[in-house]
């Protein structure tokens, strides 16, 4: 195994030490860094997703920033603004970068502010650069925006916009730990108030960068890129299915971006799993973290209390791999 796999398995090693009983947050978290995407946490408070965030940022010896998102928020409080300075005796007009211009950027309960906040976000996510006043400014090399919001508080939110939900390569479902996770995490929060030595071992954010480059190299048979590809027609077409309650399901498929992404995860998932190639168990693995927001479910399929989770779990029983 090369340098950077046995980084890569440290950094979750460390992150797992400090957050109990949310493993599959930690996998979503490094396999959206290891695709250079975006992730999406949904959760009761507590649930450990800013100390989640908290504790890769450490282990990485990367830059956070943190932005907690309140209705009166404004988008320059995000990217930044052109502020006068006076230099020599003179009115210079220069930028003063925002909290986006860090490698992780925490969007705490990013539904708490208006869509023009939100839409702030849209060409940092994408493109990774930031244009404010005509001028575009270029991100940090590794950057990654994670996003907080609270599922059960709904007054006084802005729902964010599919194309914003787009662009998180996962959402990731966040539930209260069970009994021996609740132990644990007294034992481990007891721990850390009385301990003042930290001897956890940092990772070189460089292994990111080399992880990505074999990544990109794990096997992609065309068996799998159609099986990927008929997971997301079965969304957009789900009236193939006559036999299924798909077509009254769902309303709006997945679009293009839900494919990719899917193909950049199974990837990675296959990599973190030390193989060389992808299979039919890497896809089923990450699916629903990659779908759940990106289906626009019927008033049906919600009267019924039917959950995107569930649509995906039936997609993946009428699909079968060629």
């Amino acid at each position: 195994m090369s340098d950077s796999y046995q980084a890569i398995l440290e950094l979750k090693r460390q992150i797992q030490q400090s957050v109990i009983g949310q493993e599959h947050v930690v996998d979503a978290l490094l396999l959206a860094l290891l695709t250079n995407g975006n992730v999406l946490l949904e959760g009761l408070p507590g649930t450990a997703k800013t100390r989640s965030i908290k504790s890769l940022a450490n282990t990485l010896t990367v830059t956070l920033g943190r932005v907690q998102f309140t209705p009166d928020l404004l988008p320059s409080d995000v990217t930044g603004t052109e502020v006068y300075q006076e230099v020599d005796g003179k009115p210079v007009l220069t930028f003063q970068k925002g909290p986006v211009f860090n490698n992780l950027l925490l969007a705490d309960e990013i539904n708490r502010s208006p869509a023009k906040v939100q839409a702030a976000l849209l060409e940092a996510m994408e493109e990774r650069q930031i244009t404010v006043a005509g001028k575009t400014y270029k991100l940090p090399d590794l950057f990654m925006v994670l996003a907080t919001q609270n599922p059960i508080e709904q007054e006084g939110t802005y729902p964010l916009p599919e194309a914003q939900m787009d662009r998180f390569i996962m959402k990731i479902n966040l539930e209260y730990p069970d009994d021996e996770a609740e132990a644990q995490i007294i034992k481990l929060v007891r721990s850390e108030e009385s301990s003042t030595n930290d001897t956890a071992t940092t990772i070189n954010p460089e292994h990111i960068f080399k992880a990505r480059e074999q990544i990109h190299n794990i096997h992609m048979s065309d068996a799998m890129v159609d099986y990927i590809v008929a997971i997301i027609m079965a969304t957009r077409k789900p009236q193939r299915y006559q036999d299924s309650p798909l077509a009254s399901w769902i309303q709006v498929g997945s679009s293009p971006r839900a494919s990719i992404a899917l193909d950049k995860a199974a990837r990675a998932h296959a990599w973190l799993k030390g193989k060389e190639f992808v299979d039919p168990d890497d896809v089923r693995s990450i699916v629903h973290s990659v779908l759940r927001h990106r289906l626009s479910l019927s008033y049906d399929a919600m009267a019924d209390g039917i959950s995107a989770d569930k649509v995906i779990d039936e997609i993946l029983n009428q699909v079968s791999v060629a």
